[in-house]
């Protein structure tokens, strides 16, 4: 009997001040997190095991880049991911902004932080097709394991984007109800962790220089 009326009120809130007020009455995370957590996890995994990889090669290889290629320059990579690093606060603001029932100031953070994130893949597209010209993907197994690992990552960024903008535009539509609020919650948990992969990734990509 008790559930029910919980159900009944979560339902209801089709507004902003409404869902930040069924929010602020959840005792656990609504299962839309959950759900975004666990899809996550396995990212996590997959991502573990290329970066693994790229380590096993490096122990195996006599020298690693190869002979003929370059190590990765610092400073640009660095600078892009702390851009990347830097759109998690616009995410996290939406959500406090969320739970306030504060609509348009949630999108306009996430559309602040689609720009940024546009930017820093753009500019990590670009790094990608100079290093293709220095060197291939076939040529050797650093190669392969490189753009492997930079290639999902940007793909990751991407869909990222793809959230976004959907998000954006059923709040746009549809208001910032209770079912899109818990929406703004998982696309925020994607960025941190697709952040936090891309540190990761970086420090991955310039282990040979650093």
């Amino acid at each position: 009997m008790s559930e029910q009326p919980q159900v009944t009120r979560s339902a209801a809130a089709v507004s902003g001040p409404a869902a930040g007020r069924v929010d602020a009455r959840r005792r656990a995370l609504p299962n839309g997190v959950w759900g975004m957590a666990l899809f996550l996890c396995s990212e996590i995994t997959v991502f573990g095991t290329m970066l693994g990889s790229y380590f096993y090669l490096n122990f195996e290889a006599k020298r690693w880049p190869p002979d003929g290629i370059k190590a990765p320059s610092v400073v640009l990579p660095l600078v892009a991911t702390g851009l990347l690093l830097f759109t998690t606060v616009p995410m996290w603001l939406a959500v406090r902004a969320g739970r306030r029932g504060e609509r348009g100031r949630v999108l306009g953070l996430i559309s602040a932080a689609t720009v940024l994130q546009c930017i820093y893949l753009a500019g990590q597209i670009l790094l990608f097709r100079h290093d293709l010209r220095d060197f291939s993907p076939q040529g050797s197994a650093y190669g392969s394991i490189y753009f492997t690992v930079l290639a999902t990552h940007h793909a990751h960024v991407a869909f990222g984007i793809l959230l976004n903008l959907t998000v954006l535009l059923f709040i746009t539509v549809r208001g910032l109800n209770n079912y899109w609020f818990i929406g703004v919650r998982g696309l925020a948990l994607y960025w941190y962790v697709v952040s936090g992969v891309g540190i990761l990734v970086t420090l991955t990509q310039l282990s040979p220089t650093l």
